[in-house]
């Protein structure tokens, strides 16, 4: 008889045999004593690739018993380890934060877009040796897919790119707001979960594309009270390290690796980072010419050791010419160590850098023209930057320029007797309807509970619904800047 290796077959096909086979592990789990099963959590991370060696078996639909817990051992109330809460405080400064994102994004014309959180894995593993796949959070799904939650936006936009096809008209300018995850070692500014802020523009060749999104950047900056004399921007092309690489004969399929150990730079020791280009199979006379190209600071020197005919050259000078004309060129400076680690960008690069050098990049793009090919689309120009939420809230601490952001509530509504509640709740509606917003007292508490209260939230004003005024179907206002008080009918209400 040959083995039956589908559960979910048997259930179907052998309805008679599944119930009994259910039955008897209902039976023999029931055998066990809930208090001798224990748990062991696991410590150390485990990469997606360690998980799929270690893997002995796949979900089905036979699930196994669940876990007994002591339900006398207290719970952990912290978040786990990298993530966050919001409370209300917290969350008043997360919406603020995110509205300055969209107000910036939609004075330049830009549409929002949002993608899954949970994406398939193979969207997110790209070329060997990057970061990025090693900090995935990735899992079998219960359908047997390799799944991950998303640790950047871009390889989403660019699945909804091809999804959408010739049905999209080019130039897309979209961005998005949206949470992403990380498996990475905790830093000031850096955490496993994080807000990050995308804008990107699909269909534009031109540098022209990469100057308005860095004049969208500083935007933002400025209208939060952020000054070039706190920030700046690093700007360089990966077309400068390919004709370095060009020219010692480096494979081409070499790239991402030598750009993925550059972006070390700063982060590592100098005889790390040329072990680690060496073991790439540069020679030491490709590796220490590339560092001294690296460390330059001006256009006119990169121009000096690698003459005028090279395209990176041309990218730069056009992309700082704009940069003067848009009246940021403060803002910005030439760095040809600024590589970005991420394998599909391709030509120029940028990053938003603390001028005091207290955190880590605030954000960061560049251009990729090549990635949609990378999910079987057809390549179409591209570029965007991703600002995370994080270490810009680290800078405006810094600066003390954190908003002070407390409740606003126009109205406070309560009754002076609990047989009047009904009516307050109308006059809440009322306001309600008006378009205002309103705390309605929802027991009945004495005045001074009252006031506090309406301290506490910041509210406006302080409609009282008592026996007397009801008498006359009438309510008492009181202004709570300025103490007045009034008396009105509830349709009078605004």
């Amino acid at each position: 008889m040959r083995a039956i290796t589908n559960p979910s077959s048997l259930i179907h096909h052998h309805p008679a045999v599944a119930s009994a086979v259910l039955r008897s592990l209902r039976h023999r789990f029931a055998t066990f004593s809930p208090t001798l099963v224990k748990v062991k959590a696991q410590s150390n991370y485990t990469s997606c690739a360690e998980l799929d060696n270690a893997r002995t078996g796949r979900s089905g639909s036979l699930a196994a018993p669940p876990v007994q817990f002591d339900a006398t051992q207290k719970i952990d109330v912290n978040p786990p380890k990298g993530t966050r809460d919001f409370p209300p405080e917290e969350m008043r400064l997360r919406s603020w934060l995110f509205h300055n994102f969209r107000e910036v994004s939609h004075s330049f014309g830009f549409e929002e877009v949002d993608f899954p959180v949970l994406e398939s894995e193979a969207l997110f593993i790209r070329k060997a040796g990057e970061e990025i796949r090693d900090q995935l959070y990735c899992f079998e799904d219960r359908g047997n897919r390799r799944v991950a939650l998303r640790p950047e936006l871009t390889p989403s936009l660019a699945r909804l790119v091809i999804q959408k096809g010739k049905s999209a008209s080019l130039p897309l300018k979209w961005f998005a707001i949206g949470q992403c995850w990380r498996y990475e070692r905790m830093t000031r500014g850096r955490r496993r979960e994080h807000y990050q802020w995308n804008m990107d523009i699909i269909g534009v060749p031109g540098v022209t594309a990469e100057a308005e999104l860095i004049s969208s950047i500083i935007t933002f900056f400025k209208r939060i009270g952020i000054t070039a004399s706190d920030v700046g921007f690093k700007v360089s092309s990966r077309k400068v390290l390919q004709e370095v690489l060009r020219r010692y004969s480096v494979p081409e399929n070499l790239f991402g690796r030598v750009c993925v150990i550059i972006d070390k730079l700063e982060k590592i020791p100098i005889d790390d980072i040329k072990k680690e280009l060496m073991s790439a199979e540069l020679s030491e006379e490709a590796v220490e010419e590339l560092l001294q190209i690296l460390s330059m600071k001006s256009l006119t020197e990169l121009e000096e050791k690698l003459g005028d005919s090279v395209e990176a050259l041309e990218d730069l000078k056009k992309l700082f010419s704009l940069a003067e004309k848009y009246g940021y060129s403060e803002w910005i400076q030439f760095d040809a160590s600024i590589v970005r680690g991420l394998a599909y960008y391709t030509g120029i690069v940028f990053e938003g850098f603390d001028r005091e050098g207290k955190l880590r990049a605030i954000c960061g793009g560049g251009r990729y023209d090549r990635l949609l090919s990378t999910f079987g689309g057809d390549d179409i120009p591209a570029c965007g930057f991703g600002f995370g939420d994080a270490v810009i809230i680290e800078l405006l601490k810094e600066r003390g320029l954190l908003p002070e952001l407390s409740p606003q509530i126009e109205n406070i509504v309560c009754s002076l007797d609990q047989d009047l509640q009904g009516v307050a709740s109308l006059v809440a509606s009322r306001l309600r309807e008006k378009g205002q917003s309103v705390d309605l007292v929802l027991e009945n508490k004495p005045l001074k509970w009252v006031f506090k209260r309406a301290a506490r939230i910041n509210a406006q004003k302080l409609v009282i619904v008592g026996s007397a005024e009801w008498q006359k179907g009438m309510v008492r206002v009181k202004i709570l800047s300025s103490g007045e008080q009034y008396e009105i009918k509830v349709d009078e209400l605004e």
